[in-house]
C-alpha cells in the first residue's frame, strides 16, 4: 500500500484529505505543523506529500526545502491558497512536483495524486535498477563522510551509496579519527566548520598519523583564514555548501581516478 503524507495546520482539511485518499487505497498520515510534517517525512519517506503553503512558524516553502534536502526527488504537491506568483515561482525553484490553489475540486486533486504517485513509482523503480547496476559494478573505494549536520550527512551517504561506493559516516572530528584508525578510507569528505574539532584540526591530526588517503572539504562559512589554513594542508578539492550533488559526484570521481597520479 502506497504511503501519503498530508501537512496542513487545518485539522479539518487534514481529516478530509485523509478520508478521501484512504478510499483510493492509500495509507495516509497527517501532520498539523511544518515541523511535525518534516519529522514524519523523515520517518515514513512517503510516496507523495501534500503540503499547505500557509502555515504558522514553518510554512510550506520551508517544509519543501527541508524535504528536498532529505530526498531531492520526492513527490510533493503544494496547496497554495491565495498564493502570489512570486510564492509559486519560489516553490517551482525548490522543484515542487505540482502546485495548486486551494479550492480546486477533490477529483482534480485526487487525479494529481495518482499522477504524481505513478511518477514516483517509476523513478523509484529506475533508481533501484541503477542501484542494482552500481552494486554489480561496485568500486572498491571506501569513503568517510564527516559532518555535524545530520541531514547533509545522511543525504551524502545515501547519494554516494546508491552510486556503488562503500560509505561510512562520522558526526564529528573525534569520531572520524577513530574510524580512520579502524580502517583508513580512500577518500575523506570533511566539513570545515564543526564544533569542538573543526576540519582544519582533523586534517592536522591526520597528517600527524600519516593518513595517505584523498580529502575533499566542504566549506559553508566565509571564514577566509580558516579556509586558507585548510588549503595549506593539501586537500584535493574544496566545495561550497549548500551541496550540489552532481558537483560532489564529479569531484569524487575525479579524485578517485587521480588517486594514483
Amino acid at each position: 500500500m502506497s504511503t501519503l503524507l498530508v501537512i496542513d495546520d487545518d485539522r479539518l482539511h487534514c481529516d478530509l484529505l485523509q478520508m478521501a485518499l484512504a478510499r483510493q487505497g492509500y495509507q495516509v498520515s497527517t501532520a498539523t505543523s511544518g515541523r511535525e510534517g518534516v519529522a514524519l517525512f523523515r520517518q515514513l519517506r512517503p510516496l507523495v506529500t501534500l503540503v499547505d503553503l500557509r502555515m504558522p512558524e514553518m510554512d510550506g516553502l520551508a517544509v519543501l526545502k527541508e524535504m528536498r534536502t532529505l530526498d531531492p526527488r520526492a513527490g510533493v504537491i503544494m496547496l497554495g491558497g491565495g498564493a502570489t506568483e512570486e510564492l509559486e515561482n519560489h516553490a517551482r525553484k525548490l522543484r515542487v512536483t505540482d502546485f495548486f490553489r486551494k479550492g480546486l475540486s477533490l477529483d482534480v486533486l485526487i487525479g494529481a495524486v495518482h499522477r504524481v504517485a505513478q511518477q514516483a513509482r517509476r523513478e523509484a523503480s529506475a533508481a533501484a535498477s541503477r542501484a542494482g547496476e552500481a552494486m554489480e559494478q561496485a568500486p572498491e573505494e571506501q569513503i568517510l563522510v564527516v559532518d555535524d549536520d545530520v541531514m547533509a550527512r545522511d543525504l551524502l551517504v545515501r547519494f554516494l551509496s546508491l552510486r556503488g561506493y562503500r560509505v561510512r559516516e562520522a558526526k564529528d572530528g573525534r569520531e572520524a579519527l577513530r574510524l580512520v584508525e579502524e580502517s583508513a578510507p580512500d577518500l575523506l569528505i570533511l566539513d570545515l566548520a564543526m564544533p569542538e574539532m573543526n576540519g582544519v584540526e582533523v586534517l592536522k591530526a591526520l597528517a600527524a598519523r600519516d593518513y595517505a588517503g584523498r580529502t575533499i572539504i566542504f566549506s559553508g562559512h566565509h571564514n577566509d583564514s580558516l579556509l586558507a589554513e585548510a588549503w595549506a594542508l593539501g586537500p584535493h578539492e574544496v566545495l561550497e555548501k549548500p551541496l550540489d550533488l552532481e558537483r560532489v559526484l564529479m569531484a569524487v570521481q575525479l579524485v578517485m581516478v587521480c588517486r594514483e597520479c
